[in-house]
C-alpha cells in the first residue's frame, strides 16, 4: 500500500514534546534531533556513511532495528553496522522490533507486505488512523495521537458562544484520523494551560469540534490572531 499523502504522524512543532517524553528511557536527558540531507548520504556505501558518521558528525555511539538496511542500495544490513562501528571506535546497539501483541498484518485493513511480522511501524499506525480506531492508535504509539492545527482569523471559526468552532482541513499540521465522529478527545490552544473536553468531527473540508465548555473569555480571539490548536484523541472508536 502506498500513501499518496505523507503528511507527517507528528507535527514538526510537537516533536520536542514527544522526545521529552523518552527521557525516563535516556537517563533523564531529553533527546535531541540532528538532521542531514539526504542527497549527501544517499550514494555512500555501508562503510563511507558509517565513516561519516564518526569522522565528520563525530558520533559515539549507534542504535538501530535488527532490520535496519543502510547505505547505497540499502547494501548493509544491522550485523554490518555493528561491525563497522567496532572499526570505527563506536558503540552499536541492536535491538530487537518491538511487536504488536494484540493483531498480525492479516487483522490490518489495507495492509499486504508480505514481508511485515507484525512489528510497530509507522505504516502500521497510518492504517490504524485511516480505519479510525483510535485505542488501536494509542496502544502502538504508547500514548494518544495528537493532531496540531494552526489556525489563523480565529473570530472566523468559532459559533455558539465559543463552545464550537470549524477550521479548514489546510490547517492541519499532521496526519488525522479518518473521516467521521469522535469522541472523548481534548482541546488545547497556544500556550494556554487549559485543557477542554470536546468532540471531533472531520469531514472531506473541515474538521469541527464541540466543546464540553466554553472557552475562558480571557483567550483572545480576534481577526489577526493565529494560534496554535492541539487535539488529543483518547481511546474512541468511529
Amino acid at each position: 500500500m502506498f500513501f499518496l499523502n505523507r503528511a507527517p504522524l507528528v507535527a514538526k512543532c510537537d516533536r520536542k514534546r514527544v522526545l521529552s517524553s523518552w527521557s525516563p528511557l535516556c537517563g533523564n536527558v531529553t533527546p535531541k534531533e540532528f538532521h542531514v540531507d539526504f542527497s549527501k548520504v544517499r550514494y555512500l556505501t555501508p562503510q563511507q556513511f558509517v565513516e561519516k558518521l564518526s569522522e565528520e558528525l563525530g558520533v559515539h555511539g549507534v542504535v538501530a532495528g535488527e532490520n535496519y538496511r543502510f547505505g547505497y542500495r540499502a547494501a548493509g544490513d544491522a550485523s554490518d553496522l555493528a561491525r563497522l562501528c567496532k572499526e570505527y571506535g563506536m558503540k552499536a546497539c541492536i535491538i530487537n522490533s518491538v511487536m504488536d501483541k494484540n493483531q498480525d498484518s492479516r487483522d490490518i485493513i489495507g495492509y499486504s507486505n508480505s514481508k511485515e511480522q507484525g512489528q510497530v511501524s509507522s505504516t502500521r499506525v497510518r492504517l490504524a488512523l485511516a480505519n479510525g480506531d483510535m485505542k488501536y492508535v494509542s496502544e502502538l504509539l504508547g500514548r494518544h495521537h495528537r493532531v496540531m492545527l494552526m489556525v489563523r482569523n480565529m473570530e472566523k471559526v468559532f459559533r455558539d458562544d465559543r463552545k464550537r468552532l470549524s477550521a479548514p482541513r489546510s490547517c492541519l499540521l499532521n496526519l488525522p484520523p479518518k473521516e467521521g465522529h469522535y469522541r472523548n478527545c481534548s482541546l488545547s490552544i497556544g500556550d494556554e494551560n487549559v485543557v477542554v473536553p470536546c468532540r471531533v468531527i472531520i469531514d472531506t473540508t473541515d474538521i469541527h469540534l464541540e466543546l464540553d465548555v466554553g472557552l475562558a473569555p480571557h483567550i483572545n480571539i480576534t481577526a489577526q490572531n493565529s494560534e496554535l490548536f492541539s487535539i488529543d484523541f483518547g481511546n474512541s472508536k468511529v
